[in-house]
């Protein structure tokens, strides 16, 4: 492991990445301009992903649905926090219709978390799995979920209409959720993918976390032996990169040797598929591992 480093520019401190987290500058014109047409957002820029030129060069994005507001405010997220507006009847529609002028296979939909809804936003994720479906004939497609307040039914909402990958994000380990993941619980994570893998076998289930906050490897293994008890069978493992100057700094940065033996565990304790490197993300690749883990 890396302590954080810093340099000094002009009087402020500005974070130094490490050689092995370098990200390069690509065309993402194309992408932003179909987005931009068709009035949705994506996490790929309300998060500020570090793959985001990656992705959007390829055609690809993780749509970010129920608007770009989210009513808590996580320390290590980007996204803003605030009142947000009502949820757009029409946004289904253009998720259907970017997905079909993105060209999309396999679609990602995750959202921001509706505390304000009383089904969290349950529904406008089963209504654009089903417009999505409605455009375009044998497409997959991934769901990224909030936590619902561990409200079952709105995980059954979302179930029901059978997405092929449910993704739930525990994010960090236990003792660090009061830092980073204000207004969630552990165990109610824990209990939302036990929940789903239980109504649906045969539907995929899916979960991550990042590192690099302050946990320690053996947190991180007891986390990783959580998640795999409740039957979960994909898992991402990245690095914590901090979006902006507000949001709570990185502690360390792990090397990537780290990554290779949290994969080599997950994988041991029974995984169908692990992503772990410094740039992996939920969505990162989400295609490939579904197709190739089916």
């Amino acid at each position: 492991m890396q302590v954080e480093k810093s340099i000094n520019i002009m009087g402020l401190s500005v974070m130094r990445h490490p050689e092995w987290i370098k990200v390069k500058t690509t065309e993402t014109h194309k992408t932003r301009k179909i987005l931009r047409r068709h009035g949705v957002s994506t996490v790929c820029e309300e998060a500020k992903c570090p793959n985001q030129g990656r992705c959007f060069s390829q055609s690809m994005a993780t749509f970010m649905i129920l608007g770009d507001r989210c009513t808590r405010n996580c320390s290590f997220c980007a996204v803003e926090s605030s009142m947000p507006l009502p949820p757009d009847p029409g946004e289904p529609e253009k998720i259907a219709e970017a997905s079909l002028a993105l060209g999309l296979k396999f679609a990602v939909i995750t959202s921001v978390t509706r505390d304000d809804l009383p089904d969290g936003g349950a529904g406008q994720f089963a209504e654009t799995i089903r417009a999505v479906r409605n455009r375009i004939n044998g497409i997959k497609l991934e769901v990224l979920t909030p936590d619902f307040k561990g409200n079952t039914e709105a995980i059954k909402t979302v179930l029901n209409v059978g997405p092929d990958v449910f993704n739930h994000n525990i994010e960090t380990v236990p003792r660090l959720y009061p830092k980073v993941r204000q207004g969630a619980d552990y165990n109610t994570s824990i209990n939302i993918l036990r929940t789903a893998k239980a109504l649906y076998p045969d539907i995929k289930i899916k979960s991550g976390i990042m590192v690099g906050l302050g946990e320690t490897e053996p947190e991180v293994l007891s986390v990783l032996e959580d998640i795999r008890k409740t039957g979960c069978d994909f898992l991402t493992i990245g690095q914590y990169l901090r979006p902006r100057r507000k949001n709570i700094p990185v502690v360390e940065y792990i090397s990537p040797e780290i990554f290779k033996r949290y994969r080599i565990k997950g994988l041991e304790m029974g995984f169908k598929a692990v992503a772990s490197s410094p740039l992996t993300r939920s969505s990162m690749n989400a295609g490939e591992m579904f197709n190739d883990n089916s």
